[in-house]
């Protein structure tokens, strides 16, 4: 990526008023915001941060788990996303997980009893109180069909990363950092977040700067080639990005924004926006924890991406 910073000013239209980009940034209490189009870097600003601050990721990390099963997929260690789960984790054949597919894991939808709001803390604690998250998963309970409705649940997440160690025969992070991070030519070396047995979350915590995010979605807007090569197979790009079968605005753990646009989310306001149609890649981070509207983001980064076109 080619250094190359200019001011950038925009505007966008939301709930019938009209708004700056300015504002957004100030209001959403982002701490850096970084504009790629192509490979250049055409817009970077900072506050109380810099290009060499390491961002927590949050859910970001989800479409990076995405990415590695992509790979492990066309590498064979997985034959097929219709797999059971309990075939790389059969400790999970008494929970809900029993009858749950790595494609259903994908698409947010393994039907187990859960609660985003309440049990990701939960999830937080035990890992920081040395526990495995791996005994929590095997705790879940059968709430509805899989594959038959969305739900959001980072525990799928977490289960596919630990499918992702047991089929590979590779940990997660390190799998991650070889086959992910170091071929897309990421600056600095992965910081990839585990729970108390050492196992990676997959789920979140990522630590990274806005630069190397930033290469993750450059990676995605060339269809999965880095330098040549192809890291993640373009055909899983494609079915990454595209609707899945019980949530249209839903993928293969990636956002999408419904205008062949695409982006990775993560909590209090951390996104990488991919544009195929501007050719442009944004990546917002933050230190808050308050909620965005999601459609504001996608009319902001719509805004900024048409304009640097």
């Amino acid at each position: 990526m080619v250094d190359a910073n200019r001011p950038l000013s925009a505007t966008y239209t939301y709930q019938g008023e009209r708004r700056t980009l300015d504002d957004f940034l100030t209001r959403t209490k982002t701490n850096g915001f970084l504009v790629l189009r192509g490979q250049k870097i055409v817009h970077e600003r900072y506050t109380d941060a810099n290009r060499n601050t390491r961002f927590q990721s949050w859910s970001m990390a989800k479409s990076f788990t995405s990415a590695a099963l992509g790979v492990a997929l066309r590498e064979g260690h997985i034959r097929s996303l219709d797999e059971p789960v309990t075939k790389y984790l059969p400790e999970l054949r008494k929970s809900g997980y029993n009858n749950v597919s790595i494609r259903h894991l994908l698409w947010m939808s393994s039907g187990t009893d859960w609660d985003e709001r309440e049990d990701v803390p939960r999830m937080q604690i035990a890992a920081n109180q040395g526990q495995s998250l791996t005994r929590m998963a095997a705790r879940q309970q059968p709430d509805w069909t899989p594959g038959s409705q969305f739900e959001y649940n980072s525990m799928n997440s977490y289960v596919l990363a630990r499918v992702i160690t047991e089929a590979t025969g590779t940990p997660y992070h390190r799998y991650v950092e070889k086959k992910i991070w170091q071929p897309a030519g990421m600056a600095g070396a992965a910081q990839i977040s585990s729970d108390g047995k050492g196992e990676s979350l997959g789920y979140c915590c990522f630590q990274a700067t806005d630069r190397d995010y930033a290469r993750f979605g450059l990676l995605y807007l060339r269809q999965g080639k880095a330098h040549g090569k192809q890291v993640v197979p373009a055909s899983w790009v494609k079915s990454s990005t595209s609707p899945s079968g019980v949530n249209p605005k839903y993928g293969l753990h990636w956002w999408l924004g419904g205008e062949r646009d695409f982006m990775a989310a993560g909590f209090g306001g951390q996104y990488i926006y991919v544009s195929p149609e501007h050719d442009v890649v944004i990546v917002k981070s933050t230190t808050s924890t308050g909620a965005h509207d999601q459609e504001e983001v996608l009319a902001a980064f719509r805004a900024v991406a048409a304009k640097v076109s």
